[in-house]
């Protein structure tokens, strides 16, 4: 027989917990620079005690030289995580009165945003209607000589194909589909028809089932008449997986074919569009990259004609679209005119303490969100100072990454991984050598023969060298890859080569094989 029994324990435990605070600046913390203009703009219209310092912004647009120029010092902002955590989440007593002229604005100190204002106009205006992929084809559908049947079929058709261009929707799915919606019976030979119709509106090849469907149908639209486009059907038709695999000795003995006949129709299927539905520009606005900060090296020529020229380092975050916030007067001139002043009426005493209780709780979620915002200025500027400061070389001339991990830069500047972790995912820095993702600079590393570090993105480089340098008629093999790289003085494993290369989207030396 099974006892059951309650007891109370007294047990201790040590937990961390956040507060809501700091929540909020963790949130803020990993957000790129368009995310973050969306959050500010949201808070703007939930929080009326906030709102944007026109003055400070116009007089930041109109600075010649931009406040958020940084020149990189050895030593990064210092500060511990938890320090700098206590300084934003730090709530207001319920007991004092506010301190107004504090939060009236928030000028940023030297994060101050840089760009020129000359684009505020723009700024508010809606977005500009662009025709979708799918409406362009539902258009040329429209021209088309069909029935009333068959532009049932057409118009289902055309909405299950992807963005890429293809159609992976089963055709019984698609029958079934028009039976239901439409009460229209078809056949699957009617809605075969249909489909061949649907493939050749522009871009040819839409709607196919597979590569070599759509490959086939841009070689029958073709207007050559050149016996080296029935070539490249009967490849595309008759020999599709050795070509697959790029098996040319099989192509040509199966379809008995001269190098050059091979060669020739090699070329032309090469130029033929593999995703009709990509070549539309059917892309979404919020997958273009905007840049969080801005990092170039400046020259400066010093006094002796005999010395070395020195520079410095200029680092900027990008702050053009998020306003520049600040507490509301009105809400000021609303709390001094709101007193505590107790009166005989008791409804006319509650109404007020609940709108100073309002003002209140409105303010602190104010002052918790620009102080938030300061931090995560000067958090971004001192993981991206510290970055910098550890692969200057690539900053100045755009080669030698050297080996870094997060733990790096969080021992730097004194913060947690995890902060660092957040501010690199997902930002970017704009470069005079490209745009880089903050995570493109945090590498592993290996030792080479002689004893120095090098980061495995450098081996990469080396790798893609090679392999586009290659006898495309004798590609290199994984092994052989490996071997060239010890010669050079990397001692880089076989596996470790594979392992790179599916990294890079470099198919097998097999896959590779030219001409």
């Amino acid at each position: 027989m099974i006892r059951q029994s309650q007891s109370i324990r007294q047990t201790q435990s040590l937990q961390q917990r956040l507060s809501p605070q700091q929540i909020q600046y963790i949130k803020l913390l990993q957000l790129p620079t368009l995310m973050l203009e969306q959050r500010v703009k949201l808070e703007l219209e939930t929080n009326p005690v906030l709102e944007i310092d026109e003055e400070l912004m116009s007089a930041a647009d109109e600075a010649s030289e931009p406040e958020g120029a940084n020149e990189l010092a050895d030593d990064s902002v210092s500060g511990k995580e938890g320090d700098s955590t206590d300084d934003v989440t730090e709530a207001v007593d319920q007991n004092t009165e506010i301190d107004w002229d504090s939060y009236f604005h928030d000028d940023g100190g030297e994060f101050a945003p840089y760009y020129s204002g000359e684009q505020e106009d723009w700024r508010n205006l809606p977005k500009p209607y662009k025709t979708s992929f799918i409406e362009k084809l539902e258009r040329q559908v429209e021209l088309l000589d069909l029935d009333d049947r068959q532009k049932k079929i057409a118009v289902e058709i055309v909405g299950s194909i992807e963005p890429d261009g293809y159609l992976r929707r089963d055709m019984d799915s698609i029958i079934d589909s028009v039976a239901f919606n439409e009460g229209v019976m078809v056949t699957n030979a009617e809605a075969e028809a249909v489909l061949r119709k649907v493939q050749r509106l522009d871009p040819p090849g839409v709607g196919a089932r597979s590569l070599q469907e759509c490959l086939l149908v841009q070689l029958e639209l073709m207007e050559s008449k050149h016996p080296i486009k029935k070539i490249a059907m009967d490849i595309v038709r008759d020999a599709w997986t050795p070509f697959e695999k790029k098996h040319y000795e099989k192509i040509r003995k199966k379809l008995n074919l001269t190098e050059k006949q091979l060669r020739e129709a090699n070329q032309i299927i090469m130029l033929l569009d593999p995703k009709p539905g990509e070549s539309d520009e059917y892309l979404n606005p919020d997958q273009f990259i905007i840049p969080d900060f801005e990092v170039y090296y400046e020259d400066q020529e010093t006094a002796g004609p005999s010395e070395e020229e020195t520079g410095s380092f200029v680092i900027r975050l990008n702050q053009r679209n998020v306003p520049t916030l600040r507490i509301s007067k009105h809400y000021k001139e609303m709390w001094d005119a709101m007193s505590p002043k107790k009166t005989d009426d008791e409804d006319q005493n509650k109404q007020a303490r609940e709108t100073r209780q309002f003002i209140r709780d409105k303010m602190e979620a104010a002052r918790w969100f620009i102080d938030s915002i300061r931090q995560r200025r000067h958090t971004l500027m001192a993981v991206m100072q510290t970055i910098v400061a550890l692969q200057d070389d690539f900053f100045r001339s755009g080669k030698g990454i050297r080996p870094m991990i997060l733990k790096d830069v969080a021992e730097r500047i004194r913060m947690d991984i995890s902060t660092v972790s957040r501010v690199v995912n997902g930002k970017y820095v704009q470069t005079p050598f490209g745009v880089f993702e903050l995570k493109y600079f945090f590498t592993e590393g290996l030792e080479t023969d002689s004893g120095e570090s090098i980061s495995n993105r450098e081996i990469k480089n080396l790798l893609t060298e090679m392999i586009s340098a290659e006898d495309k008629s004798n590609p290199l093999s994984d092994q052989a890859l490996a071997e060239a790289l010890k010669e050079k003085g990397y001692p880089v494993a076989r596996r470790t080569i594979s392992k790179y290369r599916e990294q890079l989207n470099i198919p097998v030396a097999r896959l590779r094989k030219d001409f």
